[in-house]
């Protein structure tokens, strides 16, 4: 009995320990000039949906929730956010050349049609960030139409995604 009172009191002291060891927050206050929205045309119903569904795991600007304050549901949030971000950052998109930007878009197209985005373990507590098919249709309609655009602008060659150097 007393060694399980002495686990018990280990347990709770990690536990309270590991409260102090925070990831730094995905918060920017600053200009966003790459975003995508300031070179592509984005309804006000497309950055809605964006806004509810998926920047918190893919811009520059993450709303915590309140068990964001737990650990260690804070350090898997913030590598789901790293994760994210390093897909796909609509902050940063423009950023980017356009072969990464037009196959980006086929993706985020290709994830949501398909239902992989977002991701169910995000909607199952932001029951807000589910999306309805129209919101599906409109989301694959914005994705594809800024590719078409791509196309007519960009010559066929942009669209061929470099390999990268090891």
């Amino acid at each position: 009995m007393k060694n399980k009172k002495i686990i018990l009191w280990i347990v709770l002291l990690i536990a309270v320990l590991i409260q102090f060891f925070r990831p730094a927050r995905n918060i920017s206050s600053s200009a966003q000039p790459y975003d995508i929205t300031t070179a592509y045309n984005t309804s006000a119903e497309v950055k809605n949906i964006l806004s509810r569904a998926c920047n918190d795991c893919h811009s520059n600007n993450t709303v915590y929730p309140w068990y964001a304050e737990i650990q260690p549901v804070a350090w898997w949030m913030n590598k789901h956010v790293k994760d994210g971000k390093h897909d796909l950052n609509f902050n940063e998109f423009t950023n980017n050349p356009i072969s990464r930007q037009y196959k980006k878009l086929g993706e985020s197209a290709e994830m949501v049609n398909e239902g992989e985005m977002p991701l169910s373990s995000y909607t199952i507590i932001h029951a807000n960030a589910r999306l309805t098919a129209p919101e599906k249709k409109l989301l694959i309609d914005w994705c594809e139409g800024i590719r078409s655009k791509m196309k007519e602008k960009y010559p066929a060659d942009s669209f061929v995604v470099k390999k990268r150097k090891a």
